[in-house]
């Protein structure tokens, strides 16, 4: 059974009980960052379940017990390293007392898989530390005997609680393997020094017999000391398992890249309701002003289709409005709770002999709880000409909150607003602190609040009618009476990094209005461009100097990670959709009280490719397409929304209103009732499967 890496991150940051950072990199050894707290692990692909949980439990008990401080000088690392893993394994099975059936079948199958290369070697030959290395791993597996001296030590080492105690063990276990070796090198050069042959015993005394001449021309040898130097132990069964973990890891091919959603600054990113519509009345007054001047009235005919629509939409609204009201109240029915109220029910006294229930009952109904919607709004240039269709369907959605008293607050996502404009100068700067693999938001990104419920009535009618304007004048762009400010022109699609400040808009959004339930709908028309992250770059020709550049993302090696609520995900997907998918993911799981809502307005042209996107073939993409073509509509289960609507531009431009010219046939009127009827449908089908999220 193949091992899954995310799952085994999870186990370690679990084991470990803190905000630890687990990566798997295609290193050949584990290695654990004290300081930034971050555990490294290789991709022990050849290693079995039962192994990887092994060393998995190994490596965070180096991280919850061994202290960041130098260890002891004059004491080699790998004597060091024997009595700590014997101690670190120890207060791991006291901690999680499941742990000894972990370790104790993983270390059987390192026993049986020879990963110490022990089945050759003569184990009582073998030095202390070796034999003690191997008595605290596998010592259930084979047998392992110690001189009373030597066992005094392997119960030292036993006994180690704190690294003060390693230190001093390891210190001891050095020494005594120290004087082992020494003494064993000692006994075996010892005779080779008594058998001098008689050529050298003869050359030797004819060189003493030879008359002593000056020494000058002797070397200097700068008085150094030519005794024997002492060998130093080795542990080679530590070396043996070292190499043996080594072969499990792999370590060729792409490295696999962390990447984390920054924390971004909602006082930069956020352009105020206030200043939005400061700035479109200052573009639209002096427009207005020109116009009147040549005896034009430029919004005239705009601002009566927007009465029209707003007239036309009432029906929508309130059926919107008696969905919602039902939908509550059936909730708050089916929570519903009875009781008995301890007074005597008089109408049920002659009952008495049969019916032991003679009480009255109250029935108590939970309250409703309070809503809130947040919407995000693409201006990007491609909803040039579906932005009056979206707008109606937003439009209708906000009348239906205004009704039932439910706060709203709607974003448009560009990057626009930077434009210059003498009248009303923005100034550009970092919405978060850059730092290595945290996602890109470039500092031209904002978030215009274009409309909340947070004005009066009148106030909200007069921007509303400056959208309604907006979104006229993008779809008639070469026969406007007027023009809109720099500021406001569509640009590029930030989505992604909408859907990244939604991290602290949601939770802001909620605390503001005191509210138990937010809902969040995203309105678009198409996918956005993956964001880069960044990326600590050197500079060979300027002495490996380092700074902070970008690097364009890589889906097949790029994990996103969420360090609150411990999560990975993988970007499965090259196309761009995958990538806006994984960031809603993200979004689910850190707020899984909230309803994510996607709508997007198709041309006719475009429904199948948008449904490929998702479905590549089978029976649910063939019932979509019927869907489709039936009722222009559909809702995709499969994205990273809890609901994603695509909806048809023309069927929702067609005029809601049965209209039909006095004296008109019967076959007109049957014609415009069956029109009528069939958008109606259409918005209501929608309309309702959203109620049903959001109530």
């Amino acid at each position: 059974m193949p091992v899954l890496q995310e799952i085994k991150s999870q186990l370690a940051k679990l084991l470990a009980t803190e905000d630890l950072v687990v990566e798997h990199r295609k290193v050949s050894t584990a290695q654990f960052d004290v300081h930034k707290r971050v555990l490294t692990l290789p991709m022990w692909e050849s290693a079995s379940n039962t192994v990887y949980d092994l060393l998995v439990g190994h490596e965070v008990g180096h991280a919850l017990f061994t202290p960041d401080e130098d260890p002891p000088k004059g004491i080699p690392h790998s004597f060091i390293n024997i009595v700590e893993d014997a101690r670190i394994e120890k207060l791991m099975k006291r901690k999680y007392p499941g742990m000894h059936k972990t370790f104790f079948k993983g270390y059987n199958q390192m026993s049986d898989d020879d990963f110490f290369s022990i089945a050759d070697e003569d184990i009582s030959e073998m030095n202390l530390a070796d034999r003690a290395n191997l008595y605290f791993k596998i010592g259930n597996f084979v047998d392992i005997e110690f001189s009373e001296e030597e066992m005094s030590i392997v119960r030292m080492i036993g006994d180690c609680e704190t690294f003060e105690d390693v230190a001093k063990a390891a210190e001891e276990l050095y020494k005594y393997c120290k004087k082992e070796v020494n003494n064993e090198t000692q006994d075996i050069e010892a005779p080779k020094s008594q058998e001098q042959s008689s050529e050298e015993q003869e050359e030797q005394d004819s060189e003493e017999s030879k008359p002593q001449g000056n020494i000058q021309d002797v070397p200097d040898d700068g008085g150094q000391d030519n005794s024997e130097q002492e060998v130093e132990p080795e542990v080679e069964t530590a070396d043996s398992l070292s190499n043996s973990i080594e072969q499990l890891a792999q370590t060729d091919g792409i490295e696999t890249v962390y990447v984390e959603v920054p924390k971004v600054n909602l006082d930069t990113i956020i352009v105020s309701n206030n200043l939005v519509h400061r700035y479109v009345d200052h573009v639209f007054d002096l427009q207005e002003r020109a116009g009147l001047e040549m005896d034009m009235q430029i919004f005239e005919e705009c601002d009566k289709e927007y009465i029209q629509f707003k007239r036309s939409a009432q029906k929508e609204v309130n059926y919107l409005v008696k969905e919602f009201e039902c939908k509550k109240a059936a909730d708050s029915y089916a929570r519903a709770t009875t009781s008995r109220t301890g007074v005597l029910d008089c109408t049920k006294l002659h009952t008495y002999k049969y019916n032991e229930d003679l009480f009255r009952k109250v029935t108590t109904l939970a309250d409703g709880k309070n809503h809130g919607l947040v919407f995000m709004l693409d201006w990007s240039g491609s909803m040039q000409y579906t932005l009056m269709d979206t707008c109606k369907q937003m439009f209708n959605l906000l009348w239906f909150c205004k009704k039932v008293g439910i706060p709203f607050d709607v974003y448009a996502f560009t990057n626009e607003w930077s434009s210059h404009d003498i009248n009303f100068p923005h100034q550009l700067v970092d919405h978060y602190e850059k730092k290595e693999n945290l996602l890109c938001i470039s500092n031209d990104f904002n978030l215009l609040n274009i409309l909340t419920s947070k004005v009066s009535a009148k106030d909200l009618e007069h921007q509303m009618i400056n959208i309604w304007r907006h979104a006229v004048g993008f779809s008639r762009v070469y026969r406007s009476s007027y023009t809109w400010g720099r500021k406001m022109s569509l640009s590029g699609t930030p989505l992604n990094e909408a859907l990244v400040s939604l991290h602290q808009i949601l939770p802001k959004f909620q605390r503001e209005n005191k509210l138990q339930k937010v809902q969040c709908v995203v309105l678009t028309d198409g996918e956005a461009c993956p964001l880069n992250r960044h990326k600590l770059i050197k500079r060979y020709w300027e002495n490996n100097a380092e700074f902070l550049g970008e690097a364009r993302h890589d889906y097949w090696k790029t994990i996103l990670r969420d360090r609150k609520t411990g999560n990975m995900y993988k970007f499965e997907s090259a196309n761009f959709n995958g990538f806006s998918d994984v960031m809603l993911k993200n979004l689910k799981d850190n707020f899984p009280e909230v309803n994510f809502v996607g709508i997007r307005l198709l041309a006719p042209r475009d429904a199948n490719s948008f449904l490929k996107l998702y479905y590549d073939h089978g029976e649910e993409l063939i019932r979509l397409q019927n869907e489709w073509k039936k009722e222009k509509g559909f809702v995709i289960r499969e994205s990273g929304y809890d609901a994603y609507f695509g909806l048809s531009c023309t069927a929702l431009a067609q005029d809601v209103e049965f209209e039909v010219d006095e004296g008109a046939s019967k076959a007109k009127i049957k014609s415009a009732f069956a029109k009528s009827l069939k958008t109606k449908k259409l918005n209501k089908k929608v309309l309702g499967e959203f109620i049903s999220l959001v109530a």
